[in-house]
């Protein structure tokens, strides 16, 4: 049975979220479409301290709880499906793997995921010592050693910008150059606290109740070697959940949404906000204004369409 309203959302992130909470207090039928667990990547954050409103770090469950809950106050639904494919139009159509819906205007906030390394270990200790996101992590490992995998421009900035707090840092890189610009590669290699593990990838991520080290393999030899740190930052890419769009949408190189500065993508009446987008920084306030935006423009079409 196809379920029409005037917005629907895909995406249960704080972007979702947040703008799930905009449109159902301009009064607007709402469904939001969210194919796992809410939240995104923030439930796999531990601790969260640079969220405006907490004086003290908050846990990424429990932010997360707080937004559903009052989203949940203004009548929020939700709807567990996968949207496998959008067809815009003047009544736009979603196809999910359980049913189809219709809507008026769409927002879309499905996320991106950080690319994973796919080392033993890895996937045990996100959240205690692995991190895909130097700004949120960082400021925890004050005085200690830590690890950074990558090779681009992420990967040397973030490096570089976690000297702030670690005592030193470990680029891994598996080949024998850099493949981010000079003058980033220039100022990694002038500080002292940085150095650089050349042809080397991680085998394994080891420790007990967090990261307390990692095993390295070079790649021209197969020499194995440990190397104590209590944190692993992965930087080696972030793929956009936008495999439903196709090419019904305008993305980037990467695969991410491009959107103007009022969040319009270049179909009318669907808007994107959030990790999805083309650019930003992908922090969780960004992602809360983006959604704002988003929801206060899709409020405006409807109205707008209204009158016409």
């Amino acid at each position: 049975m196809d379920q029409k309203r005037q917005v629907i959302i895909i995406g249960g992130g704080p972007a979702g979220i947040t703008a799930a909470i905009y449109a159902l207090r301009s009064r607007l039928d709402v469904l939001l479409i969210e194919k796992g667990v809410m939240g995104g990547q923030v439930m796999i954050t531990d601790l969260v301290e640079n969220y405006p409103g907490f004086i003290e770090p908050i846990k990424g469950t429990d932010l997360i709880r707080a937004m559903r809950e009052q989203a949940e106050r203004f009548g929020l639904l939700v709807e567990t499906d996968e949207v496998i494919s959008i067809e815009p139009g003047e009544t736009i159509h979603i196809s999910g793997k359980k049913r189809q819906y219709s809507t008026e205007s769409l927002i879309i906030s499905s996320g991106a995921a950080s690319s994973r390394l796919g080392s033993k270990g890895e996937a045990e200790f996100i959240g205690r010592g692995v991190s895909y996101c130097a700004t949120c992590d960082g400021p925890f490992f004050e005085g200690l050693d830590i690890a950074v995998v990558g090779g681009g421009d992420v990967a040397v900035e973030e490096a570089d910008y976690l000297t702030k707090f670690a005592r030193n840092v470990y680029l891994i890189h598996r080949r024998d150059e850099l493949r981010a610009t000079k003058i980033l590669q220039e100022r990694l290699f002038a500080n002292p606290k940085v150095e650089v593990i050349w042809n080397s990838v991680v085998k394994n991520v080891n420790g007990s109740d967090c990261v307390e080290q990692v095993v390295l393999e070079d790649v021209l030899t197969n020499e194995k070697k440990m190397l104590e740190v209590a944190g692993l930052f992965v930087f080696v890419g972030t793929t956009p959940n936008t495999m439903f769009v196709g090419k019904r949408l305008g993305l980037d190189k990467s695969g991410f949404i491009k959107v103007d500065r009022e969040m319009r993508t270049d179909v009318s009446g669907i808007f994107a906000a959030g990790d999805v987008t083309s650019g930003g920084v992908r922090q969780i306030s960004a992602a809360v204004g983006e959604a704002t935006v988003a929801a206060m423009n899709s409020e405006k079409y409807i109205m707008n369409r209204r009158s016409c």
